[in-house]
């Protein structure tokens, strides 16, 4: 499928507005906005970050030029037996399941693939699917320290054990995955009727470059929950296909695997974001957050991280909202605003721009502006419901 002019505009757009960001952060870091301890202390948190999108955007990249995407997209079509509200349920099951193992931007790059090609197989409308994985990498984002970086950061603050977060936060957690489960199906119920026709399986062009890809993705699952630096893990996967890919279809390695823009958009916000926090956005955030245990003022922290992370990122955000976030509870509701609300602006999760990525590597045009107003219809319901929950559990 060829690219229509209204997407070649919105990629140009979407580049120009890196290119700022870039120049900006560059500016600011010449012009001493930041110390080179500040800048040391932001690439600890961010460059791990930063290399875990790097390997496994390559990972899924490389994944789905072998065809695993498509063997399963077709077992997944197979398991539904035709019926669209089944193959619906498993959809919604395998992104809850792979944001709350392996964290939401896995989801983003390995599950966007897979509903495309599902969806276009049997025949489906790619939206309801499409947006399902977008929403619920976010959404389901708060069951395990490892579905999101910031929980990762936050851990400690519910205790020594992992159990302890879980304990605090699947409450609002499983809220969460049913406010937006039923939203989408409400929205998109009269796509999701009836029944689809099973297609023949897919020829696979290189069975052993599949069964090598199938293996890597397939090891990833446990790896990323081991405790091994996700980092390391995405990295190792990633070496493994791109030697494989070396020995059987050179052909496909470019540097168009890389995400460059990706990249450069997320390191631009954070060193942006840094100087803004260490020049007095962390005051102001900090006064506007309140300083209770309240339901109103966990509402409150919990707006704040929601405003914070569509206005700028949610990482970002996080990091600038830490400080007043002192208590279990109030890091709780603060984790609501700023991991389940990133659904309005493009870029207010690194999730989303990956998801964005992957459908514009695909040939799905998206409206952003149905987008955002769909998030934020969904957010003005799901976070004092998930807040609530917080207070009630």
């Amino acid at each position: 499928m060829s690219e229509t002019p209204s997407l070649r505009l919105r990629q140009h757009g979407v580049r120009a507005v890196t290119l700022v960001l870039a120049v900006a952060a560059v500016l600011v870091v010449a012009a001493g906005g930041l110390t080179w301890a500040e800048i040391g202390e932001l690439s600890t948190t961010t460059v791990p970050v930063l290399a875990f999108v790097l390997t496994m955007t390559i990972v899924a990249k490389l994944a789905n030029v072998a065809g695993v995407f498509t063997v399963l997209a077709g077992h997944l079509a197979r398991w539904g037996r035709g019926r669209v509200a089944m193959l619906w349920v498993l959809v919604l099951v395998m992104t809850v399941l792979i944001t709350a193992f392996m964290s939401l931007d896995t989801t983003a790059v390995l599950v966007t693939p897979i509903v495309v090609v599902l969806a276009r197989r049997v025949g489906l409308s790619l939206l309801p699917f499409a947006l399902a994985t977008v929403w619920l990498a976010n959404t389901a984002s708060l069951f395990l320290p490892v579905s999101n970086l910031t929980n990762l950061i936050a851990a400690d603050t519910f205790g020594p054990h992992p159990s302890d977060f879980i304990t605090a936060l699947w409450v609002p957690a499983l809220t969460a995955v049913l406010i937006t489960v039923a939203a989408l199906s409400i929205i998109y119920r009269r796509s999701l009727r009836g029944r689809y026709r099973l297609d023949t399986p897919a020829e696979v062009a290189d069975r052993p470059l599949l069964i090598v890809a199938m293996i890597v993705v397939g090891l990833l699952v446990p790896l990323l929950v081991s405790g091994i630096p996700v980092a390391i893990v995405a990295g190792g996967g990633a070496v493994v296909l791109l030697i494989a890919f070396a020995i059987r279809n050179r052909g496909e390695l470019s540097f168009d695997i890389v995400p460059w823009r990706t990249l450069v958009f997320a390191t631009s916000l954070f060193v942006l974001v840094e100087a803004a926090h260490v020049h007095g956005l962390g005051s102001l955030l900090a006064s506007a957050s309140g300083t209770g245990k309240d339901l109103g003022s966990l509402l409150q922290v919990a707006a704040v991280g929601a405003l914070g992370a569509n206005a700028v990122n949610n990482l970002p955000a996080f990091l600038a909202l830490t400080p007043i976030a002192e208590s279990p509870l109030r890091m709780a509701a603060l984790l609501i605003g700023v991991n389940l609300a990133p659904l309005i602006s493009p870029w207010a999760s690194l999730a989303t721009l990956l998801w964005h990525q992957q459908l514009t590597s695909l040939d799905v045009e998206i409206s952003w502006r149905r987008y955002a107003r769909l998030g934020l219809l969904l957010i003005i319901v799901l976070v004092p419901a998930c807040v609530l929950a917080l207070c009630l559990s």
